[in-house]
């Protein structure tokens, strides 16, 4: 179990370590050193468009490596995943800019960012799968919630190594070439986690599918034939965990800095300690989900969500360094932390085990595309259109909260129950039957 939790948490660190860097780098500097523009805002819409890319093809990268991971296994699927970031990433850190090689170093750019969304598309769901699909039922909470504790830790190591570097290069070297150093020394990060998922075997989920030969040769079209409203539950249930999300950890680094009069590190650090709060809510999260269920913690999270959008904000107007860490640790480091930890078993246990990478993996992607990706780039589109007023951002909050209420209201509880009982029923059932059916013929 150990080597279970290490796994899950290491490999999901390291992506999305990876996967952040590229949205706080974007909020900073890629408007300067790749999408340059007359305007600054136009260069920053530029920055937010190409981390909203990404977004929109990890739906693509989700069902390539769910297909394989329903059909050949988790393990294997998560190294693959693992390699395809990291390599994007260092190559990242090696891009010449705009000035050294004009247009061609914006387009090289967003091709890695999208090899980065491809890999993490597939990442997430096996990380997931890996922890929930070995968890005892009586703590698939408790485990669901490592994974995702990794999207937080992955965050607090990208934000703490830009703050350590803008604290210590002027703000001339940092653009010129500090923020490089972050993502080529990912690589380090990628070999360990290699060597930890190296050692690791199936899921008793995955065994029980490949010892009853039921595994789906087109995952993705059972998925459509017979699980699109769980899948619809899925998206929709992600809009409330991923859009404030990026409100909270992308959106504000720009908005913060540039409206509100702080410098970057002062969001950063801001940033950087919400997260170490989240990280340690979410396990204390998942194991009250084991007690009073899924449901209803993720119910009370998003209604805090939705009291909170306005608040929020009126707390970063104070325009303090005091109010900035406040407002920061209250949205993301103790509001969200009930959603996210939450979520990923939710998902997973509302899905067979026959098509669960498939499922899972599609439907949080689209739900990050759609919500997540978009966040930082419609926040500062609707502050330009309205003056920039933070009614309207306070607005799509409230709305994201709404739409997710609404996704998962037919969820039903199974906290407390075998993972895979539904399926171990119907097989029962099915044996049943034909032995009825022999007994009437003969």
């Amino acid at each position: 179990m150990v080597k279970v939790w290490i796994a899950s948490l290491v490999g999901s660190s390291i992506e999305w370590f990876d996967y952040f860097l590229y949205g706080t780098v974007a909020a900073l500097v890629f408007n300067q050193v790749f999408f340059v523009a007359d305007d600054p805002t136009v260069g920053l819409l530029l920055s937010y468009a190409s981390l909203a890319l990404a977004f929109f093809i990890r739906p693509l990268g989700g069902v390539i490596f769910s297909h394989i991971g329903d059909r050949i296994g988790r393990k294997k699927t998560l190294v693959v995943t693992l390699t395809i970031m990291g390599v994007a990433t260092v190559l990242m850190g090696l891009l010449p800019t705009y000035q050294a090689i004009g247009v061609a170093a914006p387009i090289l750019l967003i091709t890695l960012r999208l090899v980065q969304g491809i890999g993490i598309g597939g990442e997430w769901g096996g990380s997931l799968l890996l922890a929930v699909e070995y968890a005892p039922k009586d703590k698939r909470g408790l485990f669901g919630a490592f994974p995702q504790m990794g999207v937080t830790i992955g965050m607090f190591l990208g934000s703490g190594a830009l703050t350590f570097i803008t604290s210590v290069v002027s703000q001339d070297a940092f653009i010129s070439w500090g923020w490089r150093i972050p993502f080529i020394a990912s690589a380090v990060l990628v070999i360990f986690g290699l060597w930890i998922r190296k050692g690791l075997d199936e899921t008793p989920s995955f065994k029980k599918v490949q010892e009853s030969g039921e595994i789906p040769k087109l995952p993705i079209v059972d998925i459509f034939k017979y699980h699109w409203k769980e899948v619809l539950i899925a998206i929709g249930g992600k809009v409330v965990e991923t859009a404030p999300f990026y409100i909270f950890a992308t959106f504000i680094v720009s908005y913060g800095t540039s409206n509100l009069g702080f410098t970057n590190t002062q969001v950063l650090v801001a940033v950087m300690i919400a997260t170490i709060i989240t990280t340690l809510l979410m396990p204390v999260m998942g194991s009250l989900s084991d007690k009073i269920g899924r449901k209803k913690v993720y119910i009370w999270g998003t209604i805090g969500m939705i009291l909170y959008a306005f608040p929020y904000f009126l707390l970063l107007e104070q325009r303090t360094f005091a109010t900035l860490l406040i407002a920061t640790i209250i949205g993301l480091g103790i509001i969200w932390a009930p959603i996210t930890a939450v979520l990923g078993t939710m998902f997973s246990e509302i899905f067979d085990a026959k098509v669960r990478y498939t499922g899972v993996s599609l439907g949080y992607q689209i739900g990050a595309a759609v919500a997540g990706g978009t966040a930082p780039l419609v926040a500062t589109a609707l502050l330009v259109q309205f003056n920039n007023s933070y009614v309207p951002v306070a607005i799509y909050i409230i709305l994201t909260a709404v739409i997710s209420l609404i996704a998962v209201f037919s969820v039903r509880e199974k906290s407390n129950k075998e993972l895979d009982e539904f399926e171990t029923v119907s097989k029962e059932v099915k044996t049943e039957g034909k032995e009825r059916e022999k007994t009437a013929v003969h």
